[in-house]
């Protein structure tokens, strides 16, 4: 078992793209998306690999995840069949405080962008860059997995003002 322990920002400005090194498209839908349990998700890469992962949040910023690869043809035909699916541009960046990454999402997400730092411990302090905005880190309603059910199209006035979201 693998303990994944990350803080996640939203994004409001382009500064992070000059700190790309390189980035990946990413589709991927939810099988299973029970909080109080574990939430299934199979994603393909790329449109070259593919996996199926198996997660459990622990506190919001810690979650058990177990991922293993299995066919993309598999993948394909799972995702074919799904309703709960999002897709999106991941951008890995250099920067030394962390690895970060940035999610574009696209479809009924666009123009969503978050930012995420993945910490080797929970206490870890972590440089915010000003590109960050508001801390989004344990908020279901931002959770891929809620996305992939309830796009941000879909999300009242109230929700949208609430996270700065156009």
């Amino acid at each position: 078992m693998i303990l994944e322990i990350e803080r996640r920002f939203l994004i409001q400005k382009d500064d992070w793209k000059k700190q790309v090194i390189s980035s990946e498209e990413i589709q991927q839908c939810y099988l299973s998306f029970n909080f109080e349990e574990w939430i299934v998700r199979v994603r393909i890469i790329n449109q070259n690999k593919a996996f199926i992962t198996l997660k459990n949040s622990l506190d919001g910023l810690v979650n058990t995840e177990l991922e293993y690869i299995i066919p993309v043809e598999d993948a394909e035909e799972i995702l074919s069949k799904s309703t709960k699916k999002l897709t999106k541009q991941r951008y890995h960046l250099d920067l030394n405080n962390g690895s970060w990454i940035v999610d574009c999402f696209s479809g009924s997400n666009f123009p969503l962008a978050i930012a995420e730092v993945e910490l080797k411990e929970k206490d870890s302090i972590v440089i915010k860059p000003s590109w960050c905005d508001i801390e989004i880190t344990g908020e279901k309603l931002l959770s891929n997995a809620a996305l992939a059910n309830q796009p941000i199209s879909s999300w009242s006035q109230k929700d949208k003002i609430r996270f700065k979201i156009n």
